[in-house]
């Protein structure tokens, strides 16, 4: 049976009185039964699956959604009962937002905090736009590399720039993960 609108878990009053914290999200990261990462779900897909028995909650914070006759934890991570086949996904292009992501925010020619993307080999020189020839980098050292192959400079990288594997280039596109995801994004990576 279908729960109405009546019927659906809401935040308890203790969570509700403490206002909504920026930090929760209102999406959960859904892993298949071998724990890889398969998509991230709204928070109402979550509970459904999870209400459904289809999946059951790996991380919460502590805080619950309660009905008139269920209590069921905030889902921060699910885990679904049963494998789903998942075919073959073609790899993502890589973004600013996704090389930072794989790059761990550090620039790969001086380790400082990164902010932008850098091709190794130029553009201009016929360089291409793939996740081997893109790293982060900070403005300064992007800026005086310009479109100057690594040689010419008597630079080298502190990283090996690599196509990340599986769902964790695939969740970092579409969202930004949450602090409660990591250690699933990782153990695929």
């Amino acid at each position: 049976m279908r729960p109405t609108h009546a019927q659906a878990p809401r935040v308890d009053s203790q969570s509700a009185s403490e206002g909504h914290h920026p930090a929760v999200p209102r999406r959960s990261l859904l892993l298949n039964a071998s724990r890889e990462p398969l998509c991230v779900v709204s928070l109402h897909r979550a509970v459904s699956l999870v209400l459904s028995g289809k999946a059951v909650v790996l991380e919460s914070d502590g805080r619950m959604l309660r009905s008139e006759s269920l209590a069921l934890p905030w889902p921060q991570v699910l885990c679904l009962t049963r494998y789903v086949h998942v075919p073959y996904r073609k790899v993502v292009p890589p973004t600013r937002r996704t090389v930072l992501q794989r790059d761990g925010f550090r620039c790969g020619y001086c380790a400082g905090p990164a902010d932008t993307v850098d091709h190794i080999h130029p553009r201009s020189r016929g360089g291409v736009h793939d996740w081997t020839n893109v790293v982060a980098a900070c403005s300064r050292c992007n800026h005086h590399k310009a479109d100057r192959l690594l040689s010419e400079l008597g630079w080298s990288l502190l990283v090996t720039p690599t196509v990340p594997r599986g769902g964790t280039a695939l969740l970092a596109a579409s969202v930004r993960p949450h602090p409660s995801w990591h250690q699933y994004l990782l153990d695929a990576a």
